[in-house]
């Protein structure tokens, strides 16, 4: 008989969906975390009989998963939440978003408006965001303060704004914030030119030699709008895709963000250079924007993680409500009942945005030697009865109000659905005194 293993924390689950193997879902199993790290995932019986945990918790009415990943968001935006509904892409940035930020945005809009960010994507599942936006440094701070890893982009545009002056400044001032935050185990970066309307050939090769040099993903908006499309050929002769492309952009590390207006040959060329998509469909619908072609990226191999925008398009950054209507945009779309089932739904919301993001080796999956980033969803409420198939749950019935635990690298973030270790009513006074500086 083995002896026993001291361990941090055994957690107990009625269900549990490891992502890989894909398709599976485990009944009675246990998860054990060390240091941070998940050490084996097992039968319970099996469990108690050779950990010994300094916490141990039986969650016997939930399901555990991975904690999702936002593959693409712009966290401070949480402060502009309802500032300009129900307009055109172009109209909402020219003559609502962008005035409003060059009014307001600073390194405090930023750390306020992304902490406000952080505790609700807590809260529903999130673990790991992608994000894309002005000052860097302050949205790590958030991050950082609240527990949650984050992808930061080093955001490149090539107009003035309150953070840079022009394309280079944005450069050295991302490249900076790298430099002082490469030793934070939950923050990493990313290159994030806004996209092919805001930036020339000029930035862009420098951007794709930068990206090779420091194996750093590409996160850039992209053939979001019929408008820009239009736009490219009439500026440049060709589709922003094949600009890319020609200018040495396309690869393993370009997430496209949106993706809503692809040709097939398009689809072709992401999957030959094994790029992603950061799918957007809540984003897509309310700007009117589109729907992307999900099933026919999944089917040439194009991986495809989902995002939630920032909540100033969406309203919410919530992936439970975008792993609902992927499922339900790709089925229509296609005619097809069986396309994104909802275990392809499941793993677009946590392993393909890590893979995306270049972290599959640390997270989106419950595999032994990864960070424990975690989530537990409660499935006893009564709007969730009967349960015959937990995966199919949580895609179409279950909501992030159902988020009972979450972890990130091993470390508790959210205890019975409430914040761990933040002040909620000290965070809302805050959002209370932006909300009366910004104004409507």
């Amino acid at each position: 008989m083995k002896p026993e293993q001291s361990i941090d924390t055994l957690i107990e689950a009625r269900w549990i969906i490891p992502i890989e193997p894909g398709g599976l879902c485990l009944e009675h199993h246990s998860l054990a975390v060390k240091a941070g790290r998940i050490v084996a995932l097992l039968p319970t019986e099996d469990a108690r009989g050779r950990f010994v945990a300094r916490q141990h918790l039986c969650l016997s009415q939930h399901v555990l998963l991975p904690g999702m990943v936002n593959l693409h968001t712009h966290a401070a935006m949480a402060l502009l939440r309802g500032y300009a509904d129900d307009i055109g892409l172009m109209d909402w940035l020219n003559l609502h978003i962008w005035p409003a930020e060059n009014r307001h945005v600073s390194p405090a809009f930023v750390r306020d408006g992304t902490q406000l960010a952080c505790a609700e994507m807590l809260r529903g599942g999130i673990t790991c965001f992608n994000d894309m936006y002005f000052y860097p440094e302050a949205a790590a701070e958030a991050a950082i303060r609240l527990g949650m890893r984050a992808a930061l982009g080093m955001l490149v545009i090539e107009f003035p704004s309150a953070y840079a002056a022009d394309a280079d400044d944005y450069l050295a001032k991302g490249l900076a914030a790298r430099d002082a935050l490469r030793d934070q185990p939950l923050i990493s970066f990313c290159m994030a030119p806004h996209a092919p309307y805001t930036v020339t050939d000029k930035t862009f090769e420098r951007i794709a030699t930068l990206a090779d040099q420091l194996d750093l993903p590409i996160h850039i908006h992209l053939h979001e709008t019929r408008a820009e499309i239009a736009d490219s050929i009439r500026l440049y002769g060709i589709r922003p895709l094949e600009r890319l492309q020609r200018l040495g952009l396309l690869g393993p590390g370009l997430i496209a963000v949106h993706a809503v207006h692809l040709e097939p040959e398009e689809i072709a060329l992401l999957a030959l250079h094994g790029s992603s998509v950061a799918h957007c469909p809540t984003s897509n619908l309310k700007l009117a924007s589109g729907i992307a072609p999900v099933a026919h990226l999944q089917e040439r191999g194009v991986r495809v993680g989902l995002g939630s925008d920032g909540a100033a398009s969406n309203n919410r950054l919530d992936l439970f409500r975008e792993m609902h209507l992927a499922a339900l945009l790709a089925k229509v779309t296609r005619g097809d009942a069986t396309v994104l089932d909802s275990h392809a739904a499941l793993r677009m919301a946590t392993l393909e945005g890590a893979a995306a993001l270049g972290l599959e080796h640390s997270i989106g999956s419950l595999v032994a030697g990864k960070q424990a980033d975690l989530c537990a969803i409660r499935l006893d409420d009564t709007s969730l009865q009967p349960c015959f198939n937990p995966a199919s749950h949580l895609v179409y019935a279950a909501g992030r109000e159902h988020v009972s635990h979450v972890w990130v690298a091993g470390v508790e973030r959210v205890h019975e659905g409430q914040l761990v270790g933040i002040d909620t009513a000290e965070l809302l006074d805050i959002v209370k005194s932006w909300h009366n500086r910004i104004g409507i």
